[in-house]
């Protein structure tokens, strides 16, 4: 076998290898998520780690939304892979819209959104998740609110109506608009 058989060989082999680890530790888990709740039907996202090289921090890539889809029906997704990958700790998470990083989460407060899926008020950990964001840059994405409750809950929901806009939401409409279609990938 030549030489240059045999370096085509180990780098075929090594993509394979960072797929497949990909794969088991990381997209099966939100692959899973995506096939056990019919709600999240018409929801396509991939998940890895950031660069497909480095464990201490992942990507959640939202691919497409289907548009009878809601906020509330993204969001239950991040949610149920969080809870997924619960045992796992990482520094940071990326939220990309297809392959653009729009926000990131802390590691620690992902691990905590997992943890309390299922538990915590639903409500509660929506209205909260905008103050958690960081931009790809690394300032917060939303300031906290205080004042009176009612005040505090209509900015917090403002808040996460706007996130999902930057996320995925006018990107969509950009496309809609300039007719691209959908595609996964």
């Amino acid at each position: 076998m030549k030489g240059w058989q045999k370096f085509t060989i180990a780098i075929v082999a090594g993509v394979v290898l960072v797929l497949t680890v990909n794969y088991l530790f990381v997209h099966r888990s939100l692959a899973e998520a995506m096939k056990e709740d019919p709600r999240n039907d018409g929801i396509r996202a991939f998940a890895h780690f950031d660069y497909f090289l480095v464990p201490s921090s992942i990507v959640f890539d939202l691919r497409r939304v289907d548009r009878e889809k809601s906020m509330a029906d993204v969001t239950r997704l991040l949610f149920q892979f969080a809870q997924r990958q619960e045992s796992h700790r990482y520094e940071r998470v990326t939220l990309a819209y297809r392959g653009e990083p729009k926000f990131l989460l802390e590691g620690e407060y992902f691990q905590t959104l997992g943890k309390e899926f299922g538990e915590q008020n639903p409500m509660y950990t929506i209205r909260t998740l905008p103050s958690n964001l960081y931009r790809p840059t690394g300032e917060h994405a939303f300031g906290e609110w205080t004042g009176g409750i009612l005040g505090v809950l209509s900015r917090q929901m403002e808040d996460h109506n706007e996130f999902h806009q930057q996320w995925y939401m006018r990107a969509m409409l950009e496309e809609h608009r300039s007719g691209v279609g959908p595609s996964d990938f």
